[in-house]
């Protein structure tokens, strides 16, 4: 959580850096105020939109900063069929869970239901392979027990 307010700062220090630009650029003192209410609009705006993803799953196709993770413990999961799989993840070395959605696939949820189910009947967890890599080998599982 803390990452998070460290991004906002860093949010609100550039859009204020932004409108001081805007206020001491030779330019109409209209177009100064309009900066100044845009960029007061810009961080509530800013603000609401980190807090309402917060609580949403993030496409497997937006992960930048986890892309070479070689493994994932699958920690939950729920499929709506042709429509997506949404995943609860734990990453080694962090220490909170992160949900994602992957695209709907029908060979990926057999697999993820197998591996499900085999983890279930031997105690074990379900783990990953290469959660965020999009041009991986079809012969090997994404998911196992």
């Amino acid at each position: 959580m803390d990452h998070l307010m460290y991004l906002f700062t860093a949010f609100v220090v550039i859009a204020a850096s932004l409108a001081g630009i805007a206020i001491w650029a030779p330019r109409a003192v209209l177009i100064k105020v309009g900066a100044l209410v845009l960029a007061a609009l810009l961080m509530p705006t800013a603000y609401a939109s980190l807090v309402e993803l917060l609580g949403r799953p993030k496409p497997v196709t937006l992960e930048w900063a986890m892309a070479t993770v070689p493994e994932a413990t699958v920690l939950g999961a729920s499929m709506r069929e042709n429509e997506a799989i949404y995943l609860w993840l734990r990453f080694d070395g962090i220490a909170e869970p992160i949900a994602y959605v992957l695209p709907w696939n029908m060979e990926t949820a057999k697999q993820l239901q197998q591996a499900m189910a085999q983890a279930e009947a031997d105690g074990t967890v379900v783990r990953m392979r290469r959660p965020f890599e999009s041009d991986r080998d079809p012969s090997e599982p994404l998911f196992y027990a």
